[in-house]
């Protein structure tokens, strides 16, 4: 599951809302949004996501959130170390050999570290 589809989920299930019911309103198939909330599709087209914000009436800030999530969730990832150090090409190769192992403490640990930039 991506961190998108999680959200969407929790936010469907938050107001009683089925798949069915969602997919119909926001014009897609209720496989494809099952899908999308599992992680088997790739990341929504930016219409897609604006249907969602509408269709939960979703205010700005959650909004940004929400495109955000949206942006960190192809569940296919490709990192292109080109041009890097062997270094880079390394923690690449190990982390996709790896990931699988970590624990959600670790991965969590990592999350945070990249995203604040933080040593």
């Amino acid at each position: 599951m991506t961190p998108f589809g999680q959200r969407m989920r929790d936010m469907r299930r938050e107001r009683n809302v089925t798949q069915k019911d969602m997919a119909r309103a926001i014009g897609v198939s209720a496989a494809y949004l099952s899908a999308l909330e599992s992680g088997r599709r790739g990341r929504p087209t930016w219409a897609l996501i604006q249907k969602i914000i509408g269709y939960f009436n979703i205010i700005w800030d959650d909004a940004e959130d929400l495109v955000r999530l949206a942006e960190r969730s192809h569940p296919r990832v490709v990192i292109d170390t080109a041009g890097l150090s062997p270094s880079a090409t390394e923690f690449a190769n190990l982390l996709a050999a790896r990931i699988a192992t970590l624990s959600e403490d670790e991965l969590a640990a990592m999350t945070e570290r990249l995203r604040t930039g933080s040593r």
